[in-house]
């Protein structure tokens, strides 16, 4: 055989396998990882408590836009983001509500580090991570955007700016 026929058949037969085997090493799942991966999916709701020890749930808000924003104290884009949070929860008082999930910490220190940064909006507990889990949060801050039906509506891993939390809850807050 001369040598370029040998080229052209190992060519075809690589060309082959990979058909062949492509399917197999193929990732199957076109969505984006972690929260951004969410939207369309119902928001899981359990009950955990506020920075208070009182029960705290989504199921309470059912009917209103909810930004849910998973944080801890010791992350300085969460801090770096808190004001804008509440500011957001003071633009639309009557059609969105902002909940603070802490994530790991104890009530005592997430209840002071709210009242440090003058944070009003609901703060809770989640010491076993569950929403964390549950979210698919890759790092923190995460926030995740439900629509009045209880349904995510947006996800986002990372900090956000106002103008970003705004443009993602304009939609939801205009439509009734």
């Amino acid at each position: 055989m001369n040598r370029s026929l040998v080229w052209l058949v190992g060519v075809l037969a690589l060309a082959g396998a990979v058909a062949i085997f492509e399917p197999f090493f193929a990732s199957n799942s076109r969505a984006p990882a972690g929260p951004e991966g969410l939207p369309g999916q119902a928001a899981p709701v359990f009950e955990l408590r506020d920075d208070r020890g009182a029960p705290a749930s989504l199921a309470a808000y059912r009917g209103r836009v909810v930004v849910m924003n998973l944080w801890a104290s010791w992350c300085p884009p969460c801090r770096a983001e808190m004001p804008d949070l509440q500011r957001l929860a003071d633009r639309y008082p009557s059609a969105l509500t902002v909940v603070g999930v802490n994530e790991g910490e104890s009530a005592a220190r997430a209840a002071a580090f709210a009242a440090a940064l003058g944070i009003r909006f609901p703060v809770w507990i989640d010491s076993a991570q569950r929403y964390g889990r549950l979210y698919g949060a890759l790092g923190l801050p995460s926030t995740v955007i439900v629509n009045r039906q209880g349904v995510v509506a947006r996800g986002f891993d990372g900090a956000l700016t106002f103008d970003q939390m705004q443009a993602a809850v304009a939609p939801l807050v205009r439509s009734r």
